[in-house]
């Protein structure tokens, strides 16, 4: 459920999706990121876009069963988009003419300051999900190195209240990032790192990627399998070993099953084949297509005998 605060932040309650699958393996990441929360560290998520980070933060804030605030890194974000700024004045005007021969006139104006995302969190003892947090201008986030290690949030004078708050207790953070050679990644500080409890997210092992498949496509499990086997085929072909990600399988299903409505199973043909081109060789580079081709080439023949 979402509401909105009369400071304008977007409020929800994480609620576990129906479709969302666990293996053992991605219930052994959540309970490892759960216990690092509960004993009051950050969790960083950091991994290659595809493998499921923003899902996994909210199952892992949906555990926390408090409410929480996502916000996604901006490159033109500053530290008011985190904290707050002025939105406007309030005009007091109050005219007094009680007694005919006396006019009394006061007039007061005064800033009219808002809370954004970090500081509703802070205050109300909400998760903040900060996905993509590395978007951000390094000194956009420096607000982040008091509130992490010393619990306390430094407000701007204009807030009309003291300059600062403590946190409170329940709030929890939960980051999210791309590896720092992804084009817009900007250099994160590593005071702010080692605030944090970074888990390093790669491509998930073979029974989740599967499960993942079949969930999200409704295909059959040995169709799911014959996908993410191709995949990993495509990945060992290549130097950067952790792309194609399970997205890439996922994309594959949803485009197979639809071909399953007029047969009654794959048809590992030139038509199936182009279907895998489209959809993995744009993440890989030009000199290692060939070699690509050759796999996947390599791989459908022998789903074919």
């Amino acid at each position: 459920m979402e509401k909105k605060m009369d400071n304008k932040v977007d409020i929800f309650t994480p609620q576990k999706e129906e479709d969302f699958v666990e293996t053992p393996y991605i219930k052994e990441l959540t309970e490892r990121a759960v216990s690092y929360i509960r004993a009051g560290f950050p969790v960083h998520l950091s991994g290659p876009v595809g493998v499921g980070k923003t899902t996994l933060a909210l199952h892992i804030a949906a555990q926390l069963a408090q409410p929480s605030v996502l916000i996604s890194g901006e490159y033109e974000f500053t530290t008011s988009d985190l904290v707050g700024r002025i939105y406007g004045y309030r005009r007091n005007y109050l005219r007094d003419n009680y007694i005919s021969s006396v006019l009394k006139i006061e007039e007061n104006i005064s800033p009219e300051w808002i809370d954004n995302s970090l500081t509703t969190a802070c205050k109300y003892g909400f998760t903040l999900i900060y996905d993509e947090f590395t978007r951000s201008r390094p000194e956009t986030n420096n607000v982040l190195l008091s509130v992490l290690a010393e619990r306390i949030l430094p407000l701007s004078a204009s807030s009309g209240e003291v300059n600062y708050i403590k946190v409170h207790p329940n709030f929890a953070a939960i980051f999210t990032s791309n590896p720092e050679e992804y084009a817009g990644v900007q250099p994160s500080q590593d005071a702010l790192h080692d605030r944090m409890v970074t888990m390093e997210l790669n491509n998930f092992d073979e029974e989740t990627e599967i499960a993942i498949t079949q969930a999200k496509s409704n295909l059959p499990f040995e169709d799911a399998q014959r996908i993410v086997n191709l995949v990993k085929k495509v990945r060992e072909a290549k130097s950067n070993k952790l792309t194609p990600t399970v997205r890439a399988c996922i994309v594959i299903g949803k485009v197979l099953k639809l071909k399953l409505k007029d047969e009654s199973t794959f048809s590992y043909d030139r038509a199936f084949k182009q279907i895998f081109l489209d959809i993995l060789m744009p993440e890989v580079p030009k000199e290692e297509r060939e070699k690509v081709r050759e796999a996947i080439e390599e791989a459908l023949t022998a789903e074919r005998q």
